[in-house]
């Protein structure tokens, strides 16, 4: 941590991130997400909070146990119950961070916590000398540090250093704090502290008045050397700083920042992608960096700028983001070599078995799409690579529907470990519905839909369309995504998606 002007990333999708309503993770999917940000270069890796829940402990378990080159971390409050349940989940890392947390703004200390200010000085010196025998470092957040008064700040951070935190982490945790106010805040801090020599400042921003980045970058002008955010700007509320917008900011605006990085810019796109899958958020086409119209010229006048010269009106280079531009066509007499490199330039590194699942699925759609692009083999790869078992995979689905007609639907599944096909009829509100209630009949569940999107993923009459499911059973929320030149086809693939993970999950 010499270089000063080397920022790290800590990236909190697994954590944060994952705490944004609907966003729930089962355990494979969130090592798929920690894999691709190792594979991103990220510095640390937030893998949960392990007193949460079982889950959570067991997540962050397996991501320290075989994710390799990040600093992995776990979140803990001062307390030896929760600091030890995040040691022993952290215990195979390579490199281990307890991150820990309490509380200092006057709102805070008075309604939450009932604590005075040397009650809570006393516990962070406690909590952060328990967790320094714990752990290979420590970091200390003052929860809703914004909010907090400079003089007693100054006094958390001092207490927190003393106590062996290396880290402080400044936290916007209601993304309540201006750029020009947060900045002067951080270098206060940095100022002010006796021992700040002895730490480096980080930042955790939200989103809430839309400026945790410029907060982010505000706070790095002012001394800040760690930026917490999350991959596509996911969290709690309205969010966290997006990793990639904080990322190409500080890379693309070099000449001004004159920081450094140790990501690979190649695999930002990629990463995006991952944790949209995964979550089954999907992006705002004008999402900065890493959007669908992010490099998209509609006018004329862009237009003809951009084909004279892309740095007229593309100030990133879409390659060094890892968007493959050419969309090299596919069809189907297109080869397994051809597929697999094609594969391979998007990013995708696929088993044998993913990629003979993938392979087939292209082949099917082949005999349907004249020409397949790059973004129909993103959608392919999205929706067949699962990583759960599946214990119930859709083998056709038969639809009567019509203005005079009351819509019916007749599934056929293989269940894991039968022979024989199962099937069933249902009635519906309309043809979806129907398939919904046809599955529900053969699994023996009846998970409430709490939400349903449909996203055309290309463009033409014979377009790939991609529908999302958040289904409710349990009291816990469950994802399932779905792709097809089909509507009814993706909506039943969905739906058989999500039912596979409350099966993988609860039973």
């Amino acid at each position: 941590m010499s270089n000063e002007n080397r920022i790290f990333l800590f990236d909190t999708t697994l954590r944060d991130g994952e705490q944004a309503p609907g966003m729930s993770m089962n355990i494979n999917e969130k090592l798929e997400v920690a894999h691709q940000l190792a594979r991103l270069g990220v510095d640390v890796i937030e893998a949960g909070f392990p007193i949460a829940s079982d889950g959570d402990y067991e997540a962050v378990k397996r991501v320290a146990k075989e994710v390799q080159g990040p600093t992995i971390a776990g979140l803990a409050r001062v307390k030896e119950i929760d600091l030890e349940r995040a040691a022993d989940a952290l215990q195979y890392a390579s490199r281990s961070r307890i991150h820990t947390f309490l509380a200092t703004s006057d709102i805070h200390m008075e309604h939450k916590l009932k604590m005075t200010e040397e009650q809570v000085l006393e516990n962070i010196y406690k909590g952060v000398s328990y967790a320094r025998s714990l752990a290979d470092e420590v970091e200390f957040s003052p929860e809703d540090g914004s909010r907090t008064r400079l003089e007693f700040m100054i006094r958390v951070v001092e207490t927190a250093i003393s106590a062996g935190a290396t880290i402080i982490n400044i936290p916007d945790t209601v993304g309540y704090a201006t750029p020009e106010e947060f900045g002067a805040f951080i270098k206060a801090i940095k100022e002010g502290v006796p021992n700040m020599d002895q730490a480096i400042i980080s930042v955790h921003c939200h989103n809430d008045l839309g400026l945790a980045v410029a907060n982010s970058l505000s706070a790095i002008v002012n001394g800040a050397r760690q930026v917490e955010c999350s991959v596509n700007g996911i969290g709690e509320r309205a969010g966290n700083a997006a990793l990639e917008e904080v990322a190409m900011a500080l890379l693309t605006r070099k000449d001004f920042y004159g920081k450094e990085l140790g990501i690979h810019t190649e695999e930002i796109y990629r990463t995006s992608k991952t944790v949209s899958a995964m979550t089954g958020m999907s992006l705002q086409c004008n999402k900065a960096i890493v959007g669908k119209n992010a490099f998209a010229h509609e006018s004329g006048i862009h237009q003809d700028g951009v084909l004279k010269e892309r740095s007229t009106y593309e100030i990133m280079d879409p390659r060094k983001l890892g968007i493959v531009k050419d969309n090299l066509v596919l069809g189907k007499h297109s080869g397994r070599h051809a597929f697999a490199n094609r594969l391979s330039a998007l990013g995708f590194e696929l088993s044998t078995e993913d990629l003979n699942k993938a392979f087939k699925r292209f082949k099917d759609l082949a005999d349907k799409k004249k020409e397949i692009n790059d973004l129909d083999l993103e959608a392919i790869v999205s929706d067949e690579i699962k990583k759960i078992p599946e214990r119930y995979a859709l083998e056709y689905s038969q639809i009567f529907t019509g203005s005079k007609l009351v819509p019916t639907a007749t599934i056929g599944l293989r269940e894991e470990g039968r022979e024989e096909l199962i099937e069933a009829a249902a009635y519906g509100d309309g043809p979806i519905d129907a398939v919904f209630k046809a599955v529900d009949k053969l699994t023996g569940l009846s998970p409430e839909l709490e939400s349903y999107t449909i996203d055309a993923v290309t463009g033409g009459h014979d377009a790939m369309g991609e529908v999302i499911v958040r289904l409710k059973y349990n009291d816990q929320i469950f994802i399932g995504k779905g792709a097809s030149t089909d509507v009814i086809e993706a909506s039943a693939k969905a739906y058989i998606n999500a039912v596979n993970k409350i099966c993988f999950e609860l039973m």
